[in-house]
């Protein structure tokens, strides 16, 4: 009995540390934009992204939302994106975008934004594990108690790497101009700071040489120039700062917002000191890792980018 309850035990020890990756090992992982693309009412974007990610050697790959801006936000489309998503080579993990639940509405015009991520929780973020056909154990927040109804905001790690997601709306957070508590906006800022906060202090506990982090919105670009009422970034912008000083090694925000400058050529990383930011606006690309290296990320081409480097 003892001796079954242990290889349990080491069995689930090494299912954490996800795909096999040496800690000085190269390795690659994919990113799926959201827009697959706008124009579109169906999936032929996203399903010919995903064709061409599973034709490639990756770790894993990450996929920024699940549905356009122009899809509808009812059950039997994110039935078929969960079952599209399941149908991935490599272990695919989930990134929420706005378009799949803050920019929802109801028939009637309401918003139905609340009711939309409650039922995309429950669909998508149902267990431990990531979509695909290899299973990526996933640590998520909803573990503290105190966090539970957080589980979309996951982390993993592969090959020294900390890699995260974040639930962080493109929409200026999702804060809301109208009068009164911005409850929902509030609470999630709570549990957002609380989780970087832990996904920064493990990989520094453990010498981690970088984290990758997920989100749709990027918190580094101040949003004063959208004419907004207030700035619904700026806390996890100045956390963010807050936290690269004290990190000894690098922070990579990989996100979806396009830049303000207009149509990049092709994807880079912009690097501030040791905290960068990738904007993926179209298509899909691959990062290369290498720990063993100084230039520790690099971009590689997906679909229709040209490479770059950071």
């Amino acid at each position: 009995m003892k001796g079954g309850r242990l290889a349990c035990l080491l069995a689930a020890c090494l299912a954490l540390t996800g795909p096999a990756a040496g800690a000085e090992e190269k390795f690659a992982f994919g990113y799926v934009a959201h827009p697959f693309g706008d124009a579109l009412a169906d999936e032929t974007g996203l399903r010919e992204a995903l064709a061409e990610t599973d034709r490639e050697n990756l770790a894993f790959v990450v996929v920024g939302g699940i549905k356009s801006a122009i899809e509808p936000c009812d059950d039997e489309l994110y039935a078929q994106r969960r079952t599209l998503l399941n149908q991935a080579r490599h272990g695919l993990v989930v990134s929420v975008a706005e378009s799949d639940w803050s920019d929802c509405r109801y028939r009637d015009g309401r918003p139905a934004a609340l009711e939309r991520l409650h039922r995309l929780r429950e669909l998508f973020f149902a267990d431990d594990l990531s979509f695909g056909a290899t299973r990526i154990p996933l640590i998520r927040q909803s573990a503290n108690p105190k966090f539970r109804d957080y589980v979309e905001n996951a982390r993993w790690e592969i090959g020294n790497i900390m890699f995260a997601t974040l639930n962080l709306p493109a929409n200026n957070n999702r804060f809301l101009n109208a009068a009164g508590r911005n409850s929902e906006f509030e609470d999630r800022l709570v549990a957002n700071r609380d989780w970087l906060q832990r996904v920064v202090m493990y990989a520094k506990r453990k010498q981690y040489p970088g984290i990758v982090i997920f989100c749709d919105g990027n918190p580094l670009f101040p949003q004063e120039e959208d004419n907004v009422r207030r700035d619904g970034f700026r806390e996890t912008r100045r956390q963010l700062a807050s936290l690269a000083a004290g990190y000894p090694g690098k922070i990579l925000l990989v996100h979806n917002q396009q830049s303000r400058a207009g149509k990049q050529r092709a994807p880079a990383i912009r690097w501030k000191g040791n905290l960068g930011d990738l904007a993926v606006a179209s298509d899909w690309l691959s990062v290369q890792v290498t720990p063993a290296q100084p230039v520790l990320f690099s971009v590689a081409a997906g679909k229709s980018a040209n490479p770059a480097r950071d």
